[in-house]
């Protein structure tokens, strides 16, 4: 059996994604060197037993999607059905290696001065930036989730109208 309606619908599924968390990445300032946001992407892949679309993005995606847990304050999402859930990531005993932080404080701007007005040094800011992280978390965004939820609730509704019309086409032929 065709299934160029199903194929077009699930693409046009796929791109609505992708589209919708690059957009909420940039909206939510997550956006900072785009390579989460270039690495969103998805696949569509046919077998026997149907169609099977897959979603792509780096694979510190999903924590900036769900956020993580500090070891002081719990984190949660929206997940694409609505509801609240705890983040399954968090910081138990370790925090975040300073050194990880240095580009993005750079790329941010933070430049803080102590009560002396001196500049506080990148190593300190650093230091205390993935203290409190460790602390409170990462706060989540839902980038991907929401959108998943709202594709859903849109082109669910319709994906029979393009299941309907392959079959058709195929009974039409015969």
């Amino acid at each position: 059996m065709k299934t160029e309606n199903i194929e077009n619908y699930l693409n046009s599924f796929g791109k609505y994604i992708v589209k919708q968390s690059r957009t909420n990445l940039t909206k939510g300032k997550k956006n900072v060197n785009k390579s989460l946001y270039n690495s969103i992407n998805f696949k569509i892949t046919k077998d026997n037993n149907g169609f099977t679309i897959q979603f792509f993005m780096n694979s510190y995606g999903t924590f900036v999607d769900k956020g993580v847990s500090g070891n002081e304050e719990k984190q949660s999402y929206k997940d694409y059905t609505g509801k609240n859930k705890t983040s399954p990531y968090s910081y138990k005993s370790k925090q975040p290696p300073s050194r990880a932080l240095d580009k993005w404080i750079v790329k941010r701007g933070i430049a803080p001065r102590d009560e002396k007005g001196r500049f506080i040094s990148r190593k300190s800011i650093s230091f205390l930036i993935a203290r409190s992280i460790k602390a409170k978390g990462i706060k989540s965004t839902s980038f991907f989730q929401r959108p998943m939820q709202l594709g859903l609730e849109t082109f669910g509704k319709d994906i029979l109208k393009a299941i309907k019309e392959d079959v058709l086409k195929e009974l039409n032929k015969k």
